[in-house]
């Protein structure tokens, strides 16, 4: 026995796919870019223009708006071109700790008609901190009968870019 689809559940069907088509259209896919950490204000990022397919006029006309999920506005649009720009220093080490990676999501809205774009933005680490040691002097005392090749182990040194090290 075959049950029948009626036109109630024709409907639900229509809207249903009507709302998942509205959906597609509205947020779009994710692109990502890599930067160093503490480029200068103004230090262009990618160009938003290119990345999103969109023409430099529409960036005006469509009220583009970029919002930092981080609380800080890191980033701007710089219309006349385009292009993300680093709005003030990034310090990758305060923003994120000893994280093995440094991602700031970013959201792109455009309006009329709607479109959301999920950028990332991955902070890459300069070694820009020396590491140190607890006592800046040590003194080790080798015997004579020590063979050739044996290894002294040193303490663990902190290094603020990437946390404890073990120097050999």
């Amino acid at each position: 026995m075959t049950k029948r689809v009626g036109y109630r559940d024709w409907r639900w069907l229509a809207l249903w796919w009507h709302n998942f088509f509205l959906l597609w259209s509205t947020i779009d896919g994710q692109t990502r870019y890599t930067i160093s950490e503490e480029l200068k204000q103004g230090s262009v990022v990618g160009n938003l223009a290119k990345d999103l397919g969109l023409g430099l006029s529409e960036f005006f006309d469509r009220k583009l708006h970029v919002a930092s999920e981080a609380g800080k506005q890191y980033f701007n649009v710089d219309a006349g071109k385009g292009e993300l720009v680093v709005n003030e220093r990034i310090d990758r080490e305060t923003l994120c700790g000893q994280s093995a990676s440094c991602v700031l999501p970013l959201q792109v809205v455009i309006e009329n008609p709607l479109q959301l774009h999920r950028i990332e933005v991955e902070i890459r680490d300069i070694n820009d901190n020396s590491p140190s040691f607890i006592t800046k002097e040590l003194t080790v005392k080798i015997a004579e009968s020590t063979v050739a090749g044996t290894r002294f182990p040193l303490e663990s040194a902190e290094d603020p870019d990437v946390g404890t090290c073990r120097w050999k």
